[in-house]
């Protein structure tokens, strides 16, 4: 995939870029693979906003990807790559042979035509999705399992990879993009490959609206509020922050701060992503 320029006839297109999408091989969506998603504005079931600066957005439909990949043994042939307004990624749009119908998330040397398999007795070529005791070490994967058959949770975004570092027991260790080794069991699924779309990350906004076009509301500085509305606000004219560091609305601390609160998987961490100790 290629970046494209805008022409710079206004502000907000000075600098803006945007996709080309010339991997893009169809235009609308699989119907039987749609859903209409139900929006919620950042709301919680109690109708509290539980997510912050979050509404409104371009309408699009849910697309059904199959992040199981549990239809073991069967071919499946690449009839398509798409678009999919709700992630990163694109998606690939899989013709069984048995007549089934899905979409999963597209690695970055799958083309239309490719005929790709999910199983233990799969070929090792990106795309296929095998358990993590017969994949080769020091192969790049993504769409990782954290639980048999669950699905895939972890490496799902634009140009994500994780590396299978090593094998021992029942465990292998893979190390994400972040950097961090984790021990996952090796009857876990994980699709060989690294995900598409590798140049999201050039990708300049340019103007707000393409974030209005997102769902994504403004944010206003804490330091432009009053006092009582957030930590940083109040005094005449800019203040620094005025604590030991920068604090949330609720005057918890922020940037930096650790929030991670299961340690039930610290067992399973072999190195943080951070370089103090866990």
């Amino acid at each position: 995939m290629a970046v494209k320029k805008y022409k710079p006839i206004t502000p907000g297109t000075r600098g803006m870029t945007g996709y080309t999408f010339e991997e893009i091989t169809k235009s609308k969506p699989e119907r039987s693979l749609l859903r209409a998603p139900r929006r919620h504005g950042g709301r919680d079931s109690s109708g509290r906003i539980s997510i912050r600066h979050r509404g409104g957005g371009a309408k699009h439909f849910i697309r059904i990807v199959d992040f199981k990949r549990e239809k073991r043994g069967i071919p499946a042939k690449v009839a398509a790559i798409e678009y999919d307004p709700n992630r990163t990624a694109r998606l690939a749009l899989l013709f069984y042979a048995d007549g089934e119908k899905r979409y999963i998330v597209a690695p970055l040397d799958v083309k239309v035509g490719d005929m790709l398999m999910s199983g233990p007795d799969a070929e090792i070529r990106s795309g296929n999705c095998l358990p993590l005791s017969n994949i080769p070490v020091g192969s790049l994967i993504h769409n990782i399992e954290m639980k048999p058959g669950k699905g895939g949770q972890m490496v799902r975004t634009a140009g994500g990879a994780a590396q299978l570092l090593a094998k021992e027991g029942d465990f292998a260790q893979v190390r994400m993009p972040s950097g961090e080794v984790r021990l996952i069991l090796q009857v876990c699924y994980a699709t060989m490959g690294q995900v598409g779309n590798l140049d999201h990350g050039n990708i300049k906004l340019g103007k707000a609206g393409r974030n209005r076009h997102k769902g994504i509301r403004p944010t206003v500085r804490g330091s432009a509020m009053s006092p009582r509305d957030h930590p940083h606000g109040g005094g005449e004219g800019r203040q620094p922050v005025g604590k030991p560091g920068p604090r949330t609305p609720w005057g918890k601390p922020a940037l930096g701060y650790r929030t991670r609160r299961n340690k039930q998987t610290t067992k399973y961490v072999v190195r943080r992503r951070s370089k103090s100790s866990r």
